[in-house]
């Protein structure tokens, strides 16, 4: 799974000030539809206050967060599956992403026209998914039919791989054609695995973005509450974001003028910073820290990776000549306060090529190339 987030939504959501607040590059936003026709890619710090912690007890040289990758998608309409506004285009670079951001707006603005003349979020919301699933479908369609073809082969295992696709096809398409995501069949690891190079849209994992206005920061309104009733029937979840709140904050220069905007709007954080974990929390990605003198680093790796594919992340050298490694947790060294009261105290482990690196992990690694 590609390791980044696109960013989906009708035009004139607040998309494109989302993605400029998230990542302070300069996306062309404007008051009229497909302003954004090349996908803009930003790369965007995961906040983690641990790594904050870690430095307070480790001074190192340099500190180096993890990141994560947005990508701005031009505004989907309707008819997008047909190649309506750009729409194949559109599909192709959702198609490319791990995980989706669907944007939603949930605010009155008179100055900002909406593509459909009103403002009806489950309708936006329907819109968008309809398009994504007729997108797929027609890919399904196409695989089975060219599946079924096979069942004349005289090849015994092409016909028996066949048979056994056929079924995993029909659900697909069944499920697809009523409008409804891919990922609501609840698909097992085997069979996401065969249809994995379908890179289907609606199989990604989504989060709902509600876009409101400054007067509505915690999304009390209906329209949030109206996508907060969609999202819990459909098992996915929701974000609150003030975009416009969102691009003055990132428009300030240091992180403390940052925070005291935040507690003078009564927020303990920046909506963008909730956003972002949970854009790495969709790609199912997790962080281990390496610590010294140098620099106190995390690294980002895919949950239930071992000791030698985590090392992997730093250089491929470190998996290929994996001898093992030296691992405490992080909240260790919170608790005791040094790395020689970790080592006193046991509490630093040697683990070989089966250890599953845990989230907060800090590691060194030892290899031989």
């Amino acid at each position: 799974m590609s390791l980044n987030c696109g960013i989906v939504g009708l035009p004139n959501v607040g998309k494109s000030t989302i993605f400029q607040a998230l990542t302070s590059a300069p996306a062309e936003a404007a008051n009229y539809p497909f302003c954004t026709i090349e996908p803009n890619v930003g790369v965007v710090e995961v906040p983690d206050e641990r790594l904050e912690k870690i430095t307070g007890f480790i001074k190192p040289q340099k500190v180096i967060p993890t990141i994560v990758e947005f990508v701005d998608i031009a505004g989907l309409v309707k008819g997008a599956s047909k190649g309506e506004g750009l729409g194949n285009q559109f599909l192709g670079n959702i198609r490319q992403v791990g995980a989706i951001v669907h944007v939603v707006r949930c605010f009155e603005d008179e100055n900002i026209v909406h593509v459909d003349g009103d403002i009806n979020p489950i309708r936006d919301i329907e819109t968008i998914e309809t398009e994504l699933a007729l997108a797929d479908l027609e890919s399904v369609l196409k695989r089975k039919d060219k599946n079924a073809k096979v069942f004349k082969s005289s090849d015994k295992k092409a016909v028996d791989l066949a048979r056994q696709l056929d079924p995993i096809y029909q659900k697909l398409a069944d499920t697809l054609n009523q409008g409804q995501p891919a990922r609501s069949l609840g698909l097992t690891e085997d069979e996401q695995n065969a249809v994995k190079d379908l890179h289907l849209i609606t199989i990604k994992p989504q989060v709902y973005c509600c876009n409101v206005d400054e007067n509505d920061l915690q999304g009390e309104n209906e329209y949030v509450q109206k996508v907060r009733e969609f999202a819990k029937q459909n098992d996915s979840e929701v974000v609150v974001i003030c975009g416009k709140l969102e691009s003055e904050i990132a428009g300030l220069d240091t992180a403390e003028e940052k925070s005291e905007f935040l507690q003078e709007m009564g927020l303990n954080e920046s909506g963008l910073d909730k956003l972002i974990r949970k854009g790495y929390d969709l790609l199912d990605l997790k962080t281990y820290f390496t610590a010294g003198e140098k620099e106190v680093r995390a690294w980002t790796y895919k949950d239930g990776s071992t000791a030698p594919q985590a090392a992997g992340v730093i250089h491929t050298d470190f998996e290929k000549g994996f001898i093992k490694a030296e691992i405490y947790h992080c909240t260790d060294l919170f608790e005791l306060e040094s790395e020689q009261k970790i080592k006193e105290l046991g509490k630093l482990r040697m683990e070989g090529r089966d250890y599953i690196v845990k989230d907060g992990d800090v590691v060194h690694f030892r290899f031989n190339v």
